[in-house]
């Protein structure tokens, strides 16, 4: 790789790691795990740099890739979520403890979710991504998207009766300080 090539991979490298980290961790629901598909998406996208360097937007290209490979991986083996819950006190509304528990919740119950339908939650209300662009990273239809997402959250409302009537869910990880209601 010439100098000029591997400034511009170092850069883009800086600037969007650690966005990735949180995303892939949001949509696996293991660190590690996360950790191992970003780097494993690094070293593919150092290789066929060129490539990578000439789409129109390099970071949703490699988000892509990340879902991508995350998705790979569950198809090969078992991956998901253990859930800790115990016994959870449930103190006044306005304390902070509430919302610590409430966010604990709501993100061990998304991580609980099928694959496809973590993956849309997680593009939607972790990175904002719109319906279209959410189809086009997980290569599938807006329908499909559509309807993965009305059954992640009609089976995160079942999950979650004591919440709000509206789901919030908070970033847990990274730089993406987004969230939807």
């Amino acid at each position: 790789m010439r100098d000029e090539d591997e400034a511009e991979f170092s850069e883009l490298a800086a600037a969007v790691s650690q966005r990735l980290r949180g995303m892939a961790y949001a949509v696996c629901g293991d660190r590690q795990l996360a950790e191992d598909a970003v780097q494993s998406v690094w070293v593919s996208a150092y290789r066929t740099w060129p490539r990578v360097r000439d789409v129109d937007h390099p970071e949703a290209y490699l988000r892509k890739m990340v879902v991508n490979q995350l998705m790979s991986w569950r198809r090969r083996k078992t991956w998901g979520v253990t859930s800790a819950r115990g016994q959870v006190v449930e103190p006044s509304r306005a304390s902070h403890e509430t919302v610590v528990v409430e966010h604990q919740l709501v993100w061990s119950a998304v991580g609980q979710l099928p694959p496809r339908q973590r993956a849309v939650i997680v593009l939607r209300y972790y990175e904002g991504m719109s319906e279209a662009d959410i189809a086009e990273t997980l290569g599938i239809r807006p329908g499909t998207v559509k309807s993965a997402a009305s059954a992640a959250m009609a089976r995160l409302r079942a999950t979650l009766p004591d919440t709000e009537s509206e789901i919030e869910i908070d970033v847990p990880v990274g730089d993406n300080a987004k969230g939807a209601r």
